[in-house]
């Protein structure tokens, strides 16, 4: 075990520095920063609506992540396919699951970087009135949960393609559908021809559903078992499709 736990911190090491090695990360970081900023402040009329607090920050977080973690996941895999570097990854003597988890976690870390640079935000908001800030602490735990279902997604769809471009869109796709899974306007279209168990199935299945509540300051275990699920079940995925790799 101290082995494997090893190998999954070298692993993350090399994929967190990684991140800082090219202008990905800057690039990522200043694109996040400035919609979200943007999104906050301006299209949801922070000012206007004379309320302090962080739900217009927390609105806009499933629909950018749902493009911004895709980019990020995209390179997980697909680069290593890219360049015939997995090759050499599949002839560490290391279990897969190790590498797979040390790369999730790396990206996840990444996000996390990315999350905590817009606490001026949270500053901002306690400076402008008396926000509730466990309700705001919880709805940065239910982002921080939500980015690491998407990136963990993201890095499954990965292993599949050795084209970023095709990864990325792959991703973005699924992510999309997850989102709108409990909106009325999906749910309508689905009632009127399929069963009331599917309905309730694709119901289930919506992110914002489980993001919304943990954003008003509801953290329950419907929710954090919600997005564990997510993480673990992408990830078993990609074990398994990195082992299928490590067995041609």
């Amino acid at each position: 075990m101290t082995a494997s736990l090893s190998s999954v911190s070298v692993v993350f090491g090399r994929e967190f520095r990684a991140y800082f090695a090219t202008p990905l990360a800057a690039i990522f970081l200043v694109v996040f920063l400035a919609l979200a900023g943007a999104m906050t402040f301006f299209v949801s009329g922070f000012f206007a609506r004379g309320s302090a607090d962080m739900a217009a920050f927390f609105t806009w977080m499933p629909w950018l992540f749902l493009v911004l973690l895709p980019a990020i996941g995209m390179r997980l895999w697909a680069e290593e396919r890219r360049s015939g570097t997995i090759e050499l990854l599949m002839t560490m003597p290391v279990a897969p699951w190790t590498i797979v988890l040390g790369k999730f976690l790396a990206g996840w870390a990444f996000t996390g970087v990315a999350l905590a640079l817009t606490t001026p935000l949270w500053i901002t908001v306690n400076w402008l009135g008396s926000p509730d800030n466990g309700v705001i602490a919880a709805g940065y735990l239910g982002t921080f949960l939500m980015a690491g279902a998407f990136l963990a997604i993201a890095a499954c769809i990965s292993t599949l393609t050795k084209n970023q471009v095709i990864a990325f869109i792959s991703a973005a796709i699924v992510t999309f559908l997850l989102v709108t899974a409990g909106l009325e306007l999906v749910l309508g279209a689905i009632r009127g021809w399929a069963p009331y168990w599917m309905t309730e199935a694709v119901a289930a299945l919506s992110v914002l559903e489980h993001f919304q509540r943990i954003t008003q300051g509801l953290i329950e275990a419907p929710t954090l078992i919600f997005f564990g699920s997510l993480i673990v079940l992408a990830l078993m995925i990609n074990t398994f499709l990195v082992d299928l790799k490590k067995a041609q």
